[in-house]
C-alpha cells in the first residue's frame, strides 16, 4: 500500500551516512558500555548481569526517544522465570505500519579465555574490526536498531516496537510464553530479526532460509554392570563399542546424513568460493569437505548431523573395563520444508534399527525447532533489498543460513500476517560464538543507514523505483 500522506523529503544514503558520522563516537561509547556487561543466559552465570544488561538497553531506548519502555519477563516451560527482555514502543501515525525490531542482549560464554587476543568484555578496535564477546552477536544488532531510530528522529514515519530478548543464546526458553503474554505490545506489520549476517564484508544480504534443528540425547546399554576387560573382552560387547558403531551409521561414506526420509535439496543459489570457505571455516589443508552438491546447498538446503557430546570415561580416568552404558547427544540440522517432529521420529527409528549386538537404546531429552523460508513474492522483501543495496552501496543478495532461529516459528504462529525480514551485521570472519568475536565497523555503519532507509521506505509504502 502507498501512504500518500507522508510528505517528508525522501532520505538518501549519502545524507544518512553524513549524519551518522557525527553520531558514531557516541554510538561506539554506548556499544562499549553494553559489551562490558557479561550478559550470559546460562544458569551457572550471575543472573543479575542479564538484568543489568536489559536495564542498560532500556536506558538507551529512552535516550533515543522511545515513548514507552518496559523490562519484562515470562515463564519457561518448567514454570521458572525467564531472563528479562526489553519492549520499547513508538506508536504509528494513523494509517501507517508498525515495524517490530528484534535483537538480543544476551551473549555466549567466553570459553577458553587464553584463546582471546583481547579482553572478551572490553570493546577493542583494531583497524576496521571491533572485538569483544557480543560485539557482533548481537549487541551490534541492538546498536543498529537504536541508532537507526536516533538517526531518523522526527523524520520517522512508521510505528516502531523494539523487542530485545535476553536468552536467545540459551535457546529462548521463555520466548513462546513471552510473545503470547505480551502479544498486544508486540503486534506489527513487519518484523525485522537482526540476528543473521551478510554475504561478505561490504556485501549485504537478506537471509531467505534457515535450517531447522533436532537434538537428541540417548544411552546405549549392553551390561547391567562393568566387568574386567581381560576376563570378558572378545566375548561380551561393551557399550563403547555399540555406541561408536551406532554413531558411525549416521553418515554415508561421503559424510552425508544417512537417516532415511529426511527432506534434502541440492539446489544452492549464490555460491561460495571454495578457497574462501576453507579460509573462513578453518578447515585443515588435509581435510576434505563432506556431502555432495553445491557447497551452499550443503549448509542451507540439506540436513547435517553432528555428534556434540559423548559420555564415556575420559582418557585420564580410563581403566581396563567393559562399560555397561554410554551416552551421546546428536544435533541434526534440517532442510527447509522438513517437519521437525517427523525428523526426530526418523532419527529415533534409525538408532533403533542400527544398534549392534542386541544393545538397548534408551532415549532422553530432545529438542526441536522448525526451518523457515521467506516468501520471495512479499513486496516487503523487495523493499528491504532496495534499502540494503542503497545503504551498503552494493547489490543485496538472498542467501540461506545453515543455522537455526527456532523462535521464528513462534512469531509466525502468533503473528501469521506479519512479513518477516532476517537481517544482520555479521560476516564470515565475525566468529560469533568463538574466541575473538568481532564486528566489521563499515558494515555496522552500512547496516544502520540501511535500516533507516528501510523504515523510510516502509513509511512511503514502496520500494525505490516502484
Amino acid at each position: 500500500m502507498t501512504h500518500s500522506d507522508f510528505t517528508s523529503p525522501e532520505l538518501t544514503a549519502d545524507t544518512l551516512h553524513t549524519e551518522l558520522g557525527r553520531l558514531m563516537p557516541e554510538v561506539i561509547e554506548r556499544w562499549r558500555t553494553l559489551v562490558a556487561i557479561p550478559s550470559i543466559a546460562w544458569p551457572s552465570y550471575p543472573a543479575q548481569e542479564l538484568r543489568r544488561s536489559a536495564e542498560q538497553v532500556a536506558d538507551f531506548a529512552r535516550r533515543v526517544g522511545f515513548e514507552t519502555v518496559e523490562v519484562l519477563t515470562a515463564a519457561r516451560p518448567d514454570g521458572t522465570e525467564g531472563y528479562p527482555a526489553v519492549i520499547a514502543r513508538k506508536p504509528a501515525p494513523a494509517g501507517r505500519p508498525t515495524i517490530v525490531l528484534y535483537g538480543h542482549h544476551d551473549v555466549q560464554p567466553v570459553g577458553d579465555e587464553s584463546l582471546w587476543d583481547t579482553p572478551p568484555f572490553e570493546l577493542t578496535q583494531r583497524g576496521d574490526r571491533v572485538f569483544g564477546r557480543g560485539a557482533s552477536d548481537d549487541k551490534a544488532g541492538v546498536m543498529v536498531h537504536l541508532t537507526a531510530l536516533e538517526l531518523l528522529g522526527d523524520r520517522l514515519g512508521v510505528g516502531v516496537t523494539m523487542f530485545i530478548e535476553g536468552e536467545e543464546e540459551a535457546g529462548s526458553p521463555s520466548f513462546s510464553d513471552f510473545i503470547h503474554r505480551y502479544r498486544d505490545r508486540l503486534a506489527g506489520d513487519v518484523i525485522v530479526v537482526a540476528d543473521s549476517g551478510n554475504w561478505a564484508p561490504g556485501e549485504p544480504a537478506l537471509t531467505a532460509s534457515l535450517r531447522g534443528m533436532v537434538a537428541l540425547e540417548f544411552t546405549v546399554r549392553t551390561l547391567d554392570h562393568a566387568v574386567h576387560s581381560g576376563m570378558y573382552g572378545g566375548l561380551v560387547p561393551d557399550a563403547g563399542l555399540a555406541l561408536t558403531r551406532l554413531l558411525a551409521s549416521l553418515h554415508t561414506a561421503d559424510g552425508s546424513v544417512a537417516v532415511a526420509g529426511l527432506v534434502s535439496n541440492t539446489t544452492g543459489g549464490v555460491e561460495y568460493a571454495e578457497d574462501v570457505l576453507r579460509a573462513d571455516s578453518g578447515i585443515l589443508p588435509t581435510s576434505e569437505f563432506i556431502g555432495h552438491g553445491p557447497l551452499s546447498s550443503r549448509v542451507w538446503n540439506q540436513p547435517s548431523l553432528t555428534v556434540i557430546g559423548v559420555d564415556l570415561p575420559s582418557v585420564d580416568h580410563s581403566s581396563n573395563t567393559l562399560q555397561p552404558a554410554a551416552r551421546a547427544k546428536v544435533s541434526m540440522r534440517l532442510a527447509p520444508g522438513q517437519d521437525p517432529q517427523a525428523a526426530l521420529a526418523a532419527l529415533k527409528e534409525h538408532l533403533r534399527a542400527n544398534v549392534s549386538f542386541g544393545a538397548q537404546v534408551e532415549f532422553g531429552a530432545a529438542e526441536a525447532g522448525s526451518p523457515w523460508s521467506a516468501d520471495p513474492h512479499d513486496p516487503v522483501v523487495e523493499t528491504a533489498h532496495a534499502a540494503l543495496s542503497e545503504g551498503f552501496g552494493h547489490p543485496s543478495v538472498a542467501m540461506g543460513l545453515g543455522g537455526s532461529i527456532p523462535f521464528i516459528a513462534d512469531l509466525l504462529e502468533v503473528f501469521p500476517s506479519a512479513s518477516i525480514l532476517v537481517t544482520g551485521v555479521e560476516d564470515p570472519d565475525s566468529r560469533a560464538h568463538s574466541a575473538n568475536e568481532s564486528q566489521y565497523l563499515p558494515d555496522l555503519r552500512n547496516a544502520i543507514v540501511s535500516e533507516a532507509l528501510l523504515l523510510d521506505k516502509l513509511a512511503r509504502g514502496r520500494a525505490e523505483g516502484e
